[in-house]
């Protein structure tokens, strides 16, 4: 593991994994709760959120244009690796169309036929994942590659993002369990030196 994907999966255990009863978004309950905006809104995690990111998309060889997902989650991410990049562009998929002005649902980079990444920030169900590339396909863009900071493992969701992004390769940075092991692990040792 490189140190810059070593150290956001510390601080996504330090900063975005807490254990306990927890709600989710699906409707079902979890003994964790993964929020990884305090990661990637942090000012080191940000930098370290566009840097692995963009190293797995180089690795990859996605040769993208744009970068960008469903707004909230996605929007930390999409501005970390257009920034680190230098290159890609991003842009923001909202959850319906906007209702005034271009009543648009692609918000930033619109170039059709674009090769682009799809992102976000948790995937448990899938279904965010999902309607990002629903809307991209939509809009016109194509779709060579998606990626989620934290796959849950769960709730048949990296199945769904795999159907609906068909030929499109679907990676996630990390899994929860890989998460919930360097949470424990590093609390395990912050206990030992006290």
């Amino acid at each position: 593991m490189t140190s810059a994907r070593q150290e956001l999966l510390s601080l996504l255990a330090t900063k975005s994994f807490r254990l306990g009863e927890f709600k989710l978004s699906s409707g079902g309950t979890s003994d964790y709760y993964i929020d990884c905006r305090t990661t990637t809104l942090d000012a080191r995690g940000a930098q370290l959120t566009g840097q692995v990111f963009l190293e797995e998309i180089r690795s990859r060889g996605w040769d993208a244009q744009a970068i960008g997902g469903l707004t909230m989650g996605a929007d930390p991410i999409v501005v970390a690796v257009a920034v680190t990049s230098g290159t890609l562009h991003g842009f923001l998929v909202r959850k319906s169309e906007k209702q005034h002005g271009m009543t648009q649902r692609i918000e930033g980079f619109r170039k059709k036929s674009a090769r682009i990444v799809i992102v976000d920030d948790v995937c448990t169900t899938g279904s965010s994942t999902v309607q990002a590339i629903e809307a991209a396909r939509e809009f016109g863009f194509e779709i060579v590659g998606v990626m989620c900071l934290v796959e849950r493992e769960e709730a048949g969701g990296r199945a769904s993002v795999e159907k609906a992004a068909a030929a499109a390769p679907f990676v996630a940075v990390f899994t929860a369990n890989e998460v919930r092991r360097e949470h424990v692990a590093l609390s395990t040792q912050h206990a030992a030196v006290r």
